[in-house]
């Protein structure tokens, strides 16, 4: 394109992209209606093209004025309206799909050919993959619980209705509670929440122990934990298994730590991550010895009870954030990094996700060294899993305790050896 006129090249790449919206879309339409005969449906891989450079020509073409682009439109739509009720009849269906995706293939053809061409582009594969997830997303609907529906709604009230009214800057003791940067948080481990608790009850009771512990690791290892705990209980056999299971369980939670601390705090943040990454990576290595030790006639059939993320859940967690948020800036102002390492242990015990927050948010605002914040997550983090050691030993009895001490011994020294070096990594 180098011997072309410069003027040239832009008009190339408008009208160019508005070609490859209507491909895109049309490529799936035509795959979608493939086994109709000629002349049997109303929009396919040509048709959907041309729609695409018949927005793009009147988007080029005149670049300043709506009327064109609308008048298009309207004469695309009154095309469909009119093919609409022969082409329902002979399919079956009531459907307007490709109507509907015929006008969107316009309006992108239009803003290519007013110059944004990699960004219609873009937006036609969005609009194809949805139009192919057809299938998957109709039978995630009707497996869909009410309880779900209100959750996923519940979640879109928390990011796009209050976050957007929220604050970013401290207020309070310490200017240590960020109205934005908490709910930000609350959402994450919603979002986490809500996920671990699908692939749960979808694939992962069903598929047995070892899918229970990190499914609902995803969601709360304690809830894992505890399930898990009293399946022994009950069934001594399962002791094996279920400690691969619980090991696999405190594995996600560093995955779900790691996820949160990286999404939070860009740079330091993914490398800090990286240690968290690293304590489970050692929790699976030990989880797949257990479960090869398991033996071949341990039976499987424990429910996994993923928690699932509530309005009460989110408002009691930003609660709890701002406090621990607070007490860990009071604690290093009376007692020096050595308090912040004992808020870390407390606050551990209950919820890891507070004091992993408030220190990150320290360590980007300056006010904690790189190697305390590592050592500060990994004393909660320890301080979690005694807890969750206590309830398995308590409840699965000595064979199962046994068994995820070594497991979590795996963690705990590799997240100690590599906090000696958190700080070049971070």
């Amino acid at each position: 394109m180098s011997n072309l006129p410069a003027d040239l090249i832009p008009t190339l790449q408008s009208i160019g992209g508005a070609l490859a919206t209507g491909l895109l879309v049309g490529l799936q339409r035509g795959w979608q209606a493939r086994e109709r005969p000629e002349g049997g449906r109303v929009a396919g891989l040509r048709t959907f093209t041309l729609i695409g450079l018949l927005g793009g020509l009147l988007g080029w073409g005149w670049p300043g004025s709506p009327w064109p682009i609308a008048a298009g439109l309207l004469a695309t739509g009154a095309l469909f309206a009119i093919s609409w009720r022969p082409a329902a009849d002979a399919a079956g269906t009531l459907s307007i799909t490709s109507a509907i995706a015929g006008l969107v293939t316009f309006v992108l053809g239009a803003i290519a050919g007013q110059g944004y061409p990699l960004h219609a582009v873009g937006a036609a594969v969005g609009v194809a993959l949805l139009l192919d997830l057809k299938g998957p997303l109709h039978r995630g609907l009707r497996r869909m619980q009410e309880t779900e529906l209100d959750a996923v709604l519940q979640l879109g009230v928390l990011s796009a209705v209050i976050l957007p009214l929220l604050p970013n800057q401290g207020f309070g003791p310490y200017q240590a509670i960020n109205p934005f940067q908490l709910w930000l948080a609350v959402i994450f481990i919603a979002a986490l929440s809500l996920l671990g608790h699908w692939a749960s009850r979808w694939h992962g009771a069903q598929h047995g122990l070892l899918w229970v512990g990190v499914l609902g690791g995803l969601a709360s290892s304690t809830a894992a934990t505890l399930s898990l705990s009293r399946s022994v209980r009950a069934t001594p056999e399962l002791a094996r298994p279920a400690a691969a299971a619980v090991v696999a369980a405190n594995g996600m939670m560093f995955v779900r730590m790691a996820v949160v601390v990286s999404l939070l705090l860009a740079g330091a943040g993914v490398r800090l991550g990286a240690l968290l990454a690293a304590m489970g990576a050692a929790c699976f290595a030990a989880a797949a010895v257990l479960w090869h030790r398991r033996g071949q006639r341990q039976p499987a059939s424990v429910e996994g009870e993923a928690k699932l993320f509530d309005l009460g859940t989110a408002f009691g967690f930003a609660l709890a954030l701002g406090i621990v948020a607070v007490l860990v800036r009071a604690a290093q102002d009376l007692l020096g990094t050595g308090g912040v390492f004992a808020v870390a242990f407390v606050s551990g015990a209950v919820d890891v996700d507070a004091i992993v927050l408030a220190s990150v948010q320290m360590l980007g605002r300056g006010e904690l060294a790189a190697g305390a914040a590592a050592a500060a997550i990994v004393l909660a983090a320890v301080a979690n899993m005694i807890v969750k050691l206590g309830m398995a030993s308590t409840l699965g009895g000595r064979a199962l305790g046994w068994r995820v001490a070594a497991g979590y011994g795996a963690a705990a020294a590799t997240g100690a050896a590599l906090t000696t070096v958190a700080a070049s990594l971070v």
